[in-house]
């Protein structure tokens, strides 16, 4: 059965475009942004009736994708865009053919002086991307892909299979031995742990080469956080490896990256899969906060045997002059884990839930006004 798409009609100012989906009483919204596209897809009263609908469209030039949001209401999914530079376009689309399902919204269009809008030399391999793979595919026998796509494909799949063995593993002896194995989590799985976190110090290198969009910064704050509590406060502490919260931090841990890197292989093989997605940036929800539960549990069960061992903590006199609590620094640790470093997280995932898969379903009241 081919693909559905509902009426969308587009409007623009000199830094934002507005496109507006007509489908009443959608569900499952889904609007998948980068610089240069937008894949959306929803089931709703369309065109066509009650049906799943979806479209792609190639942007005629850039935009702000970190930025674009969506908004579904009863009658409508209004999707708001900012331009990467502020500039009007002479059209919507890359190429100069545009879908029969796409209209100008002239209630809301406008134009610099209503006058024409001179166009940018383009590159036809961009403008046309679909229809050039297809050529190169008959030409050659395959379509050649970028050695960074690649690249990034089979790191999302290792990883991907790295914590399914973790996962698996604990699964089985679970099975086998029941809640005896919790105790011995650490001495079954925690190499393959420590390596697979280790390896996520990559994804500080992939925005820093060009091969994830982003910055460095949030990834290693992430990952080194995480292996602050692997290393610091589980491997070179010998009494915690049988704690309990061991067997339950890498429970939390694993379901996510489970999740995630699927969902960035669907990406990058150009498919969009509604469920993945709405795991992706749903999932965070409830595990966040256990998570957070487990790793303060982790560095407060730390504190007496640091105070006892000392580890860590610098005490005069030394040949540097300075000395460092690390009992001191745990409890600030505590802290900013649990207060700021707990909202931040869970506003910036709650910012691209947002994004992905909408604001939510406007209030009835205000699009009675707006009417």
């Amino acid at each position: 059965m081919a693909n559905l798409s509902p009426l969308v009609y587009w409007s623009q100012t000199k830094q934002t475009l507005l496109l507006k989906v007509d489908l009443k009483d959608a569900k499952g919204a889904i609007a998948d942004f980068s610089p240069v596209s937008v894949n959306f897809s929803a089931n709703g009263h369309g065109a066509r009736g009650v049906n799943a609908y979806k479209f792609e469209l190639h942007f005629y030039a850039l935009i702000n994708d970190e930025n674009a949001t969506f908004v579904v209401s009863d009658n409508k999914i209004e999707l708001q865009i900012r331009k990467l530079e502020p500039e009007w376009w002479p059209r919507l689309v890359a190429t100069p053919q545009k879908p029969h399902w796409l209209k100008v919204d002239f209630d809301r269009w406008r134009t610099e002086d209503d006058g024409e809008v001179e166009e940018k030399p383009r590159d036809v391999r961009q403008d046309y991307e679909k229809e050039y793979a297809e050529l190169q595919k008959r030409e050659l026998g395959y379509i050649k892909e970028k050695t960074k796509k690649v690249y990034m494909i089979f790191y999302n799949l290792a990883m991907f299979v790295g914590y399914l063995y973790i996962m698996v593993v604990m699964g089985v002896l679970y099975y086998r031995d029941g809640p005896d194995s919790i105790g011995k989590t650490y001495a079954n799985v925690g190499n393959a742990f420590k390596f697979i976190q280790l390896l996520q110090y990559l994804e500080v290198m992939h925005p820093i080469f060009g091969y994830t969009k982003g910055g460095a910064v949030v990834p290693f704050f992430q990952v080194s956080g995480r292996n602050f509590i692997l290393f610091l406060m589980i491997d070179m502490e010998p009494r915690m490896h049988a704690k309990p919260v061991v067997f339950y931090v890498f429970i939390i841990w694993s379901l996510v990256e489970l999740v995630r890197y699927p969902f960035y292989l669907a990406q990058l093989l150009g498919r969009e899969v509604g469920l993945l997605t709405w795991l992706r940036y749903t999932i965070w929800i409830p595990l966040y906060p256990m998570g957070i539960l487990c790793e303060g549990i982790i560095v407060l069960r730390n504190i007496p045997y640091i105070e006892e061992t000392k580890r860590f903590t610098v005490e005069m006199p030394n040949p540097w002059n300075i000395t460092f609590d690390m009992v001191l620094f745990l409890k600030l640790y505590l802290l900013l884990l649990i207060l700021p470093g707990s909202y931040l997280v869970m506003s910036h995932m709650a910012k691209l839930r947002s994004k992905k898969l909408g604001k939510g379903r406007a209030k009835r009241m205000q699009h009675l006004r707006a009417d």
